[in-house]
């Protein structure tokens, strides 16, 4: 009996797969089983994460833009009473 067969008519994945298969030595379809096992694990990865972690993960990306030093205060707006300048 002969295994199930998955074709995939795409040129550009049929080039990786070859060119992943003779950089690795492995077959064609091991590699298409490893990287469908990959991207399985780190879509349950995500979706496992609750709305806070979504979050704390999109405050620290916009985070990464904000130069060294900058805080919130926004002192330069205010004088020294408080009130805006």
């Amino acid at each position: 009996m002969s295994e199930p067969q998955l074709s995939i008519r795409s040129t550009k994945a049929r080039d990786l797969a070859h060119a992943l298969s003779r950089r690795t030595g492995q077959p064609i379809n091991r590699l298409v089983e490893q990287a469908l096992e990959h991207y399985d694990q780190e879509l349950r990865q995500k979706q496992a994460k609750t709305p806070a972690d979504a979050l704390w993960e999109l405050m620290a990306e916009g985070r990464r833009s904000v130069p060294p030093g900058t805080t919130s205060a926004h002192d330069d707006l205010y004088d020294e009473n408080g009130l805006p300048k």
